[in-house]
């Protein structure tokens, strides 16, 4: 019998799982945590991977430029240079000794998943092949750096089929579409996690999954936004729920805009075509980002190019007057476009009808990455509050986390490169911390909760279609919450989002069937997004200044002396009240100072 059936009747989950460990979420960062794992607890240890796709389909599968690491294969480079532009990329807001640690961790991560079996594209000597991308420079700023390492512009698909391969070689379990609902902390908020609930999507029965650990690796939330590279799995899951049960979210304030989305549909065009050697041109044809950052150009970083984008389009200089401007590769040739980016190249011609050697590409910024998460140590450990207190048994990684190495604007490659550096670490720590975990003890609310929410939805006649409302919710976060932002149009955001989370109260499922029920899914990720909508305008709104992916026309400059800080953003899961408190930035040899490129 399933809730379907049952209406609002809550019931238990009609089957329990005793696990070792837990991982949600199936890309780079939960494969290669669940890797560790095995490896390091050896065959008979049971781990098991939750996703709510087939593992295949993961959004690191969606990566294409590649994964950087300081290896000087085809120019000099060193790891101290990366860790530089990863602190300066961020506008020094990165906790700089977790930075430290992703970019000594990067050139042996890279080794070992080359001897995983990753198809690496190779120099003519048989090296690991790389090639230019934004932000990254050697000598600390003198210039671009070849330390991207790339599968042609398939890299994170690369990524992902060697580390699923390798897990199904170790046998570790797989649950494939299982919607997680909540995390069971048995003694309540800061306590230890004792494993998940969640919904078996073939079924509609609810699942629970009982460990002593517990690994989110569920990846970002940019759907709450119109104009997006996201895959529409991607609605905040992870971040959602320990941010319900009282646990805080970090630097939410600070999303990334990748200023090379398609026109119109947002579908991602990658920094490898500017890092091949492709430009961006106005209207007339100017090479635009040579006025905003003359020594890296096109290179620059992702929030800089971003907002030059919109300031061309503000001064009547975007294509024909409209909100886009256009990237030149013509003169790539088809050596480069047909083999080192013929993914790239396939989206023009599909999608927009253009030949990328003969026609410009129309492109507009689009919203990319979340730099703000579950906040964690450099092992994955989540925080339970700003003064570092843990949450036994409670891990995250990738970018459901925040470390912090992203500060407030992440590098391109350096997203497949935290999976990785962070996964691995995660893994590692979980298994040595499992002996001293206890066994897992029954969360009874959180499975009740579970039960009541799915049951209410499916019982509800009288409400909004949860389409309605996600759609006006990406338009305000996109409109008044995106590349700039205002006090006034924060406060409008802020008020927009209290009325869709109240009119959310009441939505209409029209799917009562219990085989793969899509309203009954997005009707729960609907309130995902709208938990991480909250946190975002909220942390946005307080941050006055700008940096980074945070850029307000009311408060111009950086404030080192009022915002050199983290946001933790938390709120109460009986009373509903949002507060914020603060953490000091971890600075250990990079002083802040002007950033330019």
């Amino acid at each position: 019998m399933t809730l379907a059936t049952l209406g609002r009747a809550a019931i238990p989950p009609t089957r329990v799982h005793e696990m070792d460990a837990v991982v949600v979420g199936a890309g780079g960062a939960g494969l290669y945590a669940a890797l560790e794992l095995k490896q390091e607890l050896g065959p008979e240890a049971r781990i098991g991977v939750i996703s709510k796709l087939y593992p295949s389909r993961s959004h690191t599968g969606a990566a294409q430029g590649g994964v950087c690491a300081a290896l000087g294969n085809t120019e000099e480079d060193h790891w101290e240079w990366h860790w530089f532009d990863t602190v300066k990329g961020g506008d020094y807001l990165v906790d700089q000794d977790a930075a430290e640690v992703m970019c000594r961790d990067a050139v042996e991560t890279i080794i070992n998943l080359e001897h995983l079996g990753l198809p690496f594209d190779r120099t003519p000597d048989g090296l690991i092949n790389q090639r230019r991308f934004g932000g990254h420079t050697r000598n600390y700023g003198e210039g671009p750096v070849r330390r991207s390492c790339f599968s042609a512009d398939r890299t994170g698909h690369s990524i992902l089929q060697t580390l699923y391969q390798q897990c199904i070689r170790r046998d570790v379990a797989f649950f494939d579409e299982y919607q997680v609902l909540d995390l069971a902390l048995p003694d309540g908020p800061g306590g230890r996690a004792a494993g998940v609930i969640a919904l078996q999507l073939a079924t509609t029965e609810l699942h629970a999954f009982r460990a002593r650990a517990v690994l989110f690796a569920t990846g970002g939330y940019g759907k709450v936004f119109k104009v997006t590279s996201n895959a529409h799995t991607l609605t905040g899951d992870g971040m959602a729920i320990p941010y319900r049960r009282g646990l805080p979210l970090e630097d939410m304030e600070f999303f990334q805009f990748h200023p090379t989305g398609m026109y119109k549909l947002g579908f991602l065009l990658s920094e490898a075509m500017r890092g091949e050697g492709g430009f961006l041109v106005n209207d007339s044809g100017e090479r635009f980002m040579e006025r905003y950052a003359p020594t890296m150009k096109d290179l620059a970083s992702r929030d800089v190019i971003s907002r030059s984008i919109y300031l061309e389009v503000a001064a009547g200089r975007g294509i024909g007057g409209k909100d886009y401007v256009h990237l030149d590769v013509r003169h790539l040739g088809a050596e480069v476009l047909d083999k080192k980016l013929p993914d790239m190249s396939g989206f023009i011609r599909t999608y927009f009808g253009l030949e990328p050697l003969t026609d410009l590409v129309p492109i507009q910024p689009t919203a990319h990455y979340a730099m703000g998460g579950i906040p964690t140590d450099i092992d994955g450990r989540v925080l339970a509050d700003e003064k570092g207190a843990l949450v036994p048994g409670f891990y995250a990684a990738g970018e459901v986390a925040c470390v912090s190495v992203h500060g407030a604007n992440r590098l391109g490659t350096n997203s497949l490169l935290d999976i990785l550096v962070f996964g691995r670490r995660a893994g590692k720590r979980m298994a040595a911390d499992l002996a001293d975990l206890p066994e897992p003890t029954v969360d009874a609310e959180a499975e009740a909760s579970a039960a009541a929410t799915v049951s209410g939805l499916l019982a509800g006649t009288d409400g909004e279609r949860p389409a309605v409302i996600r759609a006006e919710l990406q338009e305000v976060m996109f409109s008044k919450c995106g590349v700039y932002r205002t006090d006034r149009l924060l406060v409008e955001c802020r008020d927009a989002v209290a009325d869709l989370r109240a009119r959310a109260r009441h939505l209409k499922v029209d799917d009562r069937g219990c085989r793969y029920n899509t309203d009954l899914g997005e009707a729960i990720e609907l309130g995902y997004l709208i938990d991480c909508a909250e946190a975002t305008v909220e942390s946005a709104l307080a941050r006055r200044e700008s940096r980074g992916g945070h850029a307000r026309e009311d408060y111009p400059n950086r404030d080192d002396a009022g915002w050199l800080k983290h946001t933790f953003a938390s709120r109460g899961p009986k009373s509903g009240i949002m507060s914020l408190r603060y953490k000091p930035v971890t600075i250990t040899k990079f002083e802040p100072k002007a950033r330019t490129y």
